[in-house]
């Protein structure tokens, strides 16, 4: 038995001993439409309202932060 049959045969044990069941409710797909325009427009929208002088310092702040990441030791 491959390990995924595993795990949907746990789930489906579980289902059945709880009386759930673990589907996702569906999506409103107005809502998703709504958000989606939003989140397309949050970035632009963001950088037309910055300055540059604030903009560089962002980038400044986000490439520090990039390089004094401690490394991974393994």
């Amino acid at each position: 038995m491959a390990k995924k049959d595993l795990n949907q045969l746990a789930k489906f044990i579980t289902e059945q001993a709880t009386n759930e069941n673990t589907e996702k409710p569906a999506k409103n797909e107005a809502a998703v439409a709504l958000g989606r325009l939003g989140g397309l427009k949050g970035g632009k929208a963001r950088y037309n309202s910055l300055t540059p002088e604030r903009r560089k310092e962002i980038a400044v702040f986000a490439s520090q932060a990039r390089w004094n990441k401690p490394k991974n030791e393994e």
